[in-house]
């Protein structure tokens, strides 16, 4: 599945008879999934997290559909999905409760957020794009990448 553009750069009227400007600021994104077993490579999209650097924007959207992760995976923990989402929730609001991690800057704690593992929850690559509102193409990446439709 490839991932949809969310806003292509594209040159704008910068307003003061300058050079044109790019629309939107660059961020970065990447899907969380749940691999119930990892030798299967059978996995479900449960949720989008996104670093935007110039806004100053750390943040996850998750909507776990249990019942998707059981009709793949009959024996889950959902309890382990759950805290395991959570603590990716809580990592990403900086929650000081979570330990060392939690306290990094909101770079490296994308970068730790985001980086490969092999544990039920595990990230995709990471991919780009270029918005003017970070929360919105969060909004709109977890409606085209998680939602089932």
């Amino acid at each position: 599945m490839r991932a949809p553009s969310v806003s292509p750069p594209r040159p704008c009227d910068s307003g003061d008879g300058g050079a044109p400007q790019r629309a939107g600021d660059p961020f970065d994104y990447a899907l969380l999934r749940v691999v119930p077993r990892v030798e299967r490579g059978e996995r479900i999209n449960v949720g989008v997290v996104l670093f935007c650097r110039a806004r100053d924007f750390l943040d996850v959207r998750l909507e776990p559909d249990e019942r998707r992760l059981l009709a793949l995976s009959p024996g889950l923990d959902l309890e382990a999905v759950r805290g395991h989402l959570d603590f990716v929730r809580r990592v990403c609001a900086g929650d000081r409760a979570c330990g060392f991690v939690a306290e990094l800057p909101q770079a490296e704690r994308f970068g730790w957020l985001v980086s490969p593992s092999s544990t039920i929850v595990q990230p995709s690559r990471v991919h780009a794009g270029l918005c003017a509102d970070p929360a919105a193409a969060l909004d709109r990446l977890l409606a085209t990448l998680v939602r089932p439709g």
